[in-house]
């Protein structure tokens, strides 16, 4: 937004990804802080952390608390901008066709997940090298809660098609996660002013990735378009 011959930065709100936590998006708030936008960080009821809402809560759960987070934002900035990765790509669109986000970024959102085959790769990789982050995830992780993120996708992703706001598209060419289709189906989905773009050497956890920097540059860039 412009105003009086300036541009001045709407505030910004990030959602993390389904169990993960504010770690996931933080690096990239702290780079947008430090250009002067002020950004929240909510923890979300699908966190990782606190299992005990993850055993409780339902899907409607987790659409109520993004649509509370950005009617905070509406009432106190009346726009802002909305940051959303993995499962929290999806809340972030539902929330831009609901609410008056300026612009839209979907880091390695949640459509279309990897195949059996490459999930198999992935946790024998981690196997190698003793990391073991998918399978230890997914012993922690209630059933009930991933029936619910499975519900979360099929009812939100049609929604993908209303976004009219100015979106970034961001995906990981070696996502263990999500499908780099995913990318192209909601760039074909969503209208208006879009960019896509590739990350090569970033994994999942893109805001974490060697891609980091260069991924900072361009929402800052998008950010601060007219």
């Amino acid at each position: 937004m412009y105003r009086s011959g300036c541009f001045v930065k709407q505030p910004c709100l990030l959602f993390h990804g389904f169990t993960g936590g504010p770690y996931e998006v933080e690096p990239l708030a702290r780079h947008l802080r430090e250009q002067g936008q002020h950004c929240e960080v909510p923890r979300l009821p699908w966190n990782g952390e606190t299992h005990h809402q993850l055993h409780t809560s339902r899907w409607e759960d987790w659409v109520s608390a993004a649509e509370q987070h950005a009617q905070r934002l509406t009432e106190a900035h009346g726009s802002f901008d909305m940051v959303g990765f993995s499962m929290g790509g999806l809340l972030a669109a539902h929330l831009a066709v609901r609410f008056p986000v300026r612009r839209l970024i979907l880091l390695n959102t949640a459509v279309i997940y990897v195949s059996p085959g490459k999930m198999l790769s992935v946790m024998r990789d981690e196997w190698k090298y003793k990391r073991k982050i998918s399978l230890d995830k997914a012993k922690s992780t209630p059933l009930l809660a991933t029936w619910q993120f499975t519900r979360l996708v099929r009812h939100l992703k049609p929604e993908l098609s209303l976004v009219d706001k100015p979106t970034l598209i961001a995906q990981s060419e070696n996502d263990q996660v999500i499908h780099p289709l995913s990318a192209r189906y909601i760039y074909s989905k969503v209208k208006g002013q879009r960019e896509l773009y590739w990350h090569s050497r970033g994994d999942h956890l893109i805001c974490l990735s060697e891609d980091a920097p260069v991924l900072f540059r361009q929402v800052s860039a998008f950010l601060e378009k007219e």
